[in-house]
């Protein structure tokens, strides 16, 4: 295996995997903001108040996205083994 072609696949897999962390990612972390914000407003420090809505969130994210995350974990499964052949 020669370096670029290494280099080459951890970018894939690094990219791939940034793809599919974002939706789920981003969403909770907009979540938590937005009830820290009405924490501040309202002075409610309530622990539960940010864990329930972020994992509400989080379940709706895979329950929305989990068909496409998971198209693109097969897509890019299905080109790294199809990559193999090529590499001998």
């Amino acid at each position: 295996m020669h370096a670029d072609l290494a280099l080459k696949m951890m970018s894939d897999l690094f990219w791939t995997g940034l793809l599919i962390c974002v939706p789920l990612l981003g969403l909770t972390m907009l979540v938590g903001v937005l009830i820290s914000v009405v924490q501040v407003v309202t002075q409610v420090q309530e622990m539960s108040l940010t864990f329930v809505p972020k994992l509400f969130t989080a379940a709706a994210v895979m329950i929305v996205a989990g068909p496409w995350m998971l198209r693109k974990l097969t897509q890019f499964t299905v080109q790294l083994w199809s990559g193999i052949p090529a590499l001998f």
